[in-house]
């Protein structure tokens, strides 16, 4: 059987909605601190989200009401990574990012990190936090719905939430991941895959080097943000040292559930626009192969091409390298029925 052709891949700037999108995404809002809640899930497990706000007001006669995004974040992280999106996206829609369960402030069970949970534990949220309770949008006589927004394994357990939601769901952004088997593209098993994570101990040594490693990352992107971000990951020792915040169980769980994830069976069953965002490629195209034949599949399937933006060779954190691309792909599907997101371009002033 021959391998699907891989799918051209563009930058944001060359698909005309995305490049309207990418003209509505505002400066941060940098005054912005979000409430942290805490919801109880169907397994009984509380799972906490950060809930930055309502739109603001000023800009709802102009743009009108847009759907809610829920930000789901990666392996080992927590829901503050996603702060430089939010921080862009929340004066025009209502932005929540969670915690998965196993991370942050959410519970770590010792089960239920498949597929059926943690696709209950985004419905929760939703839920939750009040994003499918939009009275707004009620009022114009549209259902709410939510769009996902998912970063690697968080792009994994977006399309098991989209799933769950059913016509709840507005849309999926899939940032660099939720596309691929992960044991196809990267060669390794589970405890190979794990051993990736480990720190070295030189890393591990205080909070200091833990945070001058995070800052070598991309100095230019580091700021006050990023450093919350990065101490929100580890928890530091009577003895000065740091050791990761997500339980060991739990990232053991958490990864055994990316392997098991079929990224063709669950995107074609997700009738929802996707974006995908492409940050990296491995030197063999493993990654833009497995696009191209999620691709095939959807097509089959009578869903939609998956919108794929190549963002070039970024490193996998584009929430925190490109969060302007990313901002405005949620805004893209964010927008009632597809609408060009020129529309909200300069609707808000930039003084509070």
């Amino acid at each position: 059987m021959e391998s699907p052709e891989r799918p051209t891949v563009r930058s944001a700037a060359s698909d005309e909605r995305l490049e309207a999108a990418l003209d509505a995404v505002l400066d941060p809002d940098m005054t912005a601190v979000p409430e942290g809640f805490v919801v109880l899930a169907d397994t009984g497990s509380r799972i906490h989200f950060l809930d930055w706000g309502a739109p603001d007001a000023r800009a709802r006669p102009v743009v009108g009401p847009l759907h809610g995004a829920l930000l789901v974040h990666g392996i080992g992280q927590t829901a503050w990574t996603w702060t430089p999106v939010a921080r862009r996206t929340r004066r025009l829609t209502h932005v929540v990012a969670m915690d998965l369960r196993g991370h942050g402030l959410s519970d770590s069970p010792v089960d239920g990190y498949e597929a059926g949970p943690l696709g209950a534990d985004v419905v929760a949220v939703a839920e939750g936090s009040g994003l499918l309770s939009g009275m707004a949008v009620a009022s114009e006589g549209r259902s709410p719905a939510v769009v996902l927004a998912g970063h690697g394994f968080g792009a994994i357990v977006a399309v098991w939430g989209a799933a769950a939601l059913g016509d709840r769901c507005a849309g999926l952004v899939l940032v660099d991941g939720g596309w691929e088997r992960v044991e196809e593209v990267s060669g390794l098993d589970i405890a190979e895959f794990l051993r990736t994570m480990d720190e070295p101990p030189e890393i591990l040594a205080s909070m200091a080097a833990y945070l001058a490693d995070r800052r070598a990352f991309d100095p230019a992107t580091w700021d006050q943000d990023q450093e919350r971000a990065a101490r929100a990951t580890v928890v530091e020792t009577a003895a000065g040292k740091v050791v990761p915040a997500t339980r060991p169980h739990a990232l053991v769980a958490s990864v055994e559930a990316m392997f098991d994830y079929d990224p063709a069976a669950a995107l074609a069953a997700i009738d929802v626009p996707v974006v995908a965002l492409v940050a990296r490629d491995d030197t063999g195209g493993r990654r833009g192969t497995a696009l191209a034949s999620v691709q095939e599949v959807r097509r089959a399937a009578g869903r939609s091409a998956i919108e794929v933006v190549d963002l070039g060779g970024l490193g996998h954190n584009l929430p925190r390298y490109r969060p302007v691309d990313v901002s405005a792909a949620v805004l893209r599907l964010a927008a009632w029925g597809g609408g060009d997101p020129r529309a909200l371009r300069g609707t808000i002033a930039d003084e509070p």
